[in-house]
């Protein structure tokens, strides 16, 4: 079965706002622990300049420890490509490095060329990434544990299957956020109501904000400014829940 998916107005409205937005307004819908669904800091931005990137994941593992059984180096890569068009766009690419550690890199510029080329707006890897300089100009976004100059023996042994990415296991089509913040899963049957709420949560801590940006403070003012946002969070909660 083909995994649910949002409109495109509510992707486009997700990529205004960062993901710890998107993890707070998250958090409101009690859905899970507050602590699950985002990937851990061995995952990082590798051009944190870019804006956020929002998309379905297209999963696969990867192996470059040794020969491939058939086949040659990423092999399984044209088969994967040609599901890009079966899916939801945009396509996010997450790929599980199962060597462990990772023993050379998982992408590189040709790679994310080839991504980017077929309709990919970012990937996320376990393992590592190199031609930093290369794929810097692509624009397009990276999340890595690091970098490594060689491609070992690279190969796809599997595609369209659950991943384990950072600490989180990603389905085939599941929707992500990502920014120079880190990377977050978004559960799809809220992701429209997440988007809408991103504005009003901002609102709400720039009370906070305004109140220390401003002339005198003391911790009586703070206190004050605190249970405003607190106000408005908890009104908005309200209304995401009535949804």
């Amino acid at each position: 079965m083909r995994p649910a998916s949002v409109s495109p107005q509510v992707v486009d409205l997700l990529r205004q706002y960062d993901t710890p937005t998107v993890c707070n307004v998250i958090e409101l819908f009690d859905l899970r622990p507050r602590h699950f669904g985002y990937l851990d800091d061995r995952i990082k931005a590798l051009y944190p300049e870019l804006p956020p990137m929002v998309g379905y994941a297209s999963t696969a593992t990867f192996r470059s420890a040794a020969p491939p059984p058939v086949g040659s180096s990423y092999g399984g890569l044209s088969e994967q490509i040609e599901a890009f068009a079966q899916g939801h766009a945009p396509v996010v690419v997450v790929i599980q490095d199962l060597d462990d550690p990772p023993a050379a890199a998982t992408f590189g510029e040709i790679l994310c060329t080839t991504y980017q080329r077929f309709g990919a707006v970012g990937l996320i890897t376990s393992g590592a990434g190199r031609d930093w300089d290369q794929v810097q100009p692509l624009h397009f976004p990276c999340f890595a544990s690091g970098i490594m100059c060689a491609h070992g023996y690279c190969h796809f042994p599997q595609l369209h299957v659950p991943v384990r990415v950072g600490g989180v296991t990603i389905q085939p089509g599941d929707l992500l956020h990502g920014d120079r913040n880190g990377v977050t899963t978004i559960p799809i049957e809220i992701a429209a109501a997440v988007a809408e709420g991103c504005a009003d949560y901002a609102k709400a801590e720039a009370v906070i904000l305004a109140y220390l940006k401003s002339g005198a403070v003391d911790a009586k003012g703070l206190t004050a400014a605190r249970k405003e946002c607190q106000a408005q969070v908890e009104a908005l909660q309200k209304r995401m829940k009535q949804r």
